[in-house]
């Protein structure tokens, strides 16, 4: 470790203005009871890039027991390495975090109840230097208006360069979900990959379906939930797809007329999102299946949600879904099925608009079938009536053999008195 890299202002574009207010509260309420804290992570790398954050954490060499006896709507979480929540009024939560350091693997494995928690922490350069990409391990001192840079971060930024921190293969056997975030990072900013750590990618890739099934659906949720086409685009090139998602994904990898489709929907809801329109992870894992399941609908089954309930539950996905969203995905899927099945042959049955998922599945439906959110007061009923002004067209009706009652005398039932048509 060498001295870090300090930028003074004017130096660097952040100003205190651009960081959240409740977050400086917290930075100088520390740093007038003696401690050390900085804006860290993601927020000073988008402060940097003159992008809006979408969180602000903030790391401290005070520990939890000392930031929580100076803030009361302060809660701890975590076993082994614990961190500081403090809530404000508005429901906003801002993370504060111990300084930290690397520890031996042996250490890691060590079960909670006797594992002292003091080994973790660390000095500011230790906790720099212990964490994923360079562009993420920069500190912000709003105190003295100073950006503190251990591990080259800044040269990275200027480089449009994303970069492990020390040995990317060992790195990546580590923890093999900074591959994924490798990619994500360099996705969405638009960003070379360093060629050591570009390197190293695929030998590893398969390492991440080894990662526990609940953590890959985190990892995903972050990837649906913001810019999402531009870190599938990378997923796919390095063949992590399959890996994830399983059947779906190697269909996404091996179909490029399907990964089309999908690359095209993808597309579609990031500009909604960017739009302001607020898609819930419901209606983006519909919307991610949806390529792969829609030839389903190809012939009328009476059973859809059966058939749908049991191609996502045979999908062999490595990420843990959990049951009641693939419940939720199953229905928004049947729905946009339905609709679109309406506008074609005229037949719709308005008891389906009651179903508590119509709301999401309309959305979705002109999302995939117009290409776009609707506008204000269009909705499917509209375009139902525009197509059918006549109002929906009548079904087949199967008839129903009415059984033959038995008399109560237990006797044989009469044909003759059966009534059935």
């Amino acid at each position: 470790m060498t001295e870090p890299v300090i930028l003074k202002s004017p130096a660097h574009p952040i100003s205190r203005g651009d960081v959240d207010p409740d977050a400086l509260r917290v930075i100088f309420r520390l740093h007038h009871s003696g401690f050390l804290a900085y804006l860290t992570g993601g927020a000073v790398r988008d402060l940097m890039l003159r992008r809006p954050p979408k969180d602000f954490d903030v790391v401290t060499d005070a520990r939890p027991g000392q930031i929580r006896r100076r803030f009361p709507n302060c809660y701890i979480i975590g076993r082994r390495f614990r961190l500081a929540h403090v809530r404000f009024p508005d429901g906003k939560t801002i993370e504060v975090a111990t300084f930290r350091r690397t520890i031996s693997p042996g250490l890691e494995e060590t079960q909670p109840s006797e594992f002292d928690p003091t080994l973790l922490y660390g000095t500011p350069a230790e906790d720099a230097w212990r964490r994923d990409l360079t562009i993420n391990a920069l500190f912000y001192d709003p105190v003295r208006n100073e950006v503190i840079d251990h591990v080259g971060g800044l040269t990275d930024l200027e480089a449009k360069r994303v970069r492990v921190i020390g040995e990317p293969g060992t790195r990546y056997a580590e923890d093999p979900v900074r591959i994924w975030r490798v990619l994500r990072h360099a996705s969405r900013l638009g960003f070379e990959i360093e060629e050591a750590t570009a390197a190293a990618i695929s030998p590893r890739a398969g390492l991440v379906g080894g990662c526990p099934g609940a953590r890959l659906y985190e990892e995903l949720n972050k990837d649906l939930l913001l810019e999402t086409g531009p870190v599938f685009e990378a997923l796919r090139k390095h063949g992590l797809l399959r890996i994830i998602l399983g059947i779906p994904g190697e269909i996404y990898e091996t179909d490029h007329g399907l990964y089309a489709r999908l690359l095209s929907l993808l597309r579609i809801a990031d500009q909604a999102k960017a739009a302001g329109e607020d898609l819930s992870l419901e209606d983006m894992y519909a919307l991610l299946f949806w390529p792969w399941l829609e030839p389903l609908f190809g012939e009328f089954h009476p059973d859809m949600t059966k058939i749908l309930s049991e191609a996502l539950a045979g999908a062999e996905m490595r990420t843990s879904i959990p049951r009641t969203m693939r419940a939720g995905v199953v229905q928004i899927v049947n729905l946009v099925g339905q609709m679109r099945r309406a506008l074609r042959t005229g037949r719709w049955r308005f008891s389906q608009q009651r179903r508590s998922h119509f709301g999401p599945a309309a959305r979705l439906f002109f999302l995939i079938d117009q290409g776009r959110v609707p506008e204000e007061g269009e909705s499917f009923e509209t375009l139902f009536a525009a197509a059918f002004p006549g109002g929906p067209r009548p079904g087949k009706r199967q008839r129903r053999r009415r059984r033959n009652r038995r008399p109560p005398d237990g006797s044989p039932p009469h044909p003759e008195k059966d009534d059935s048509p």
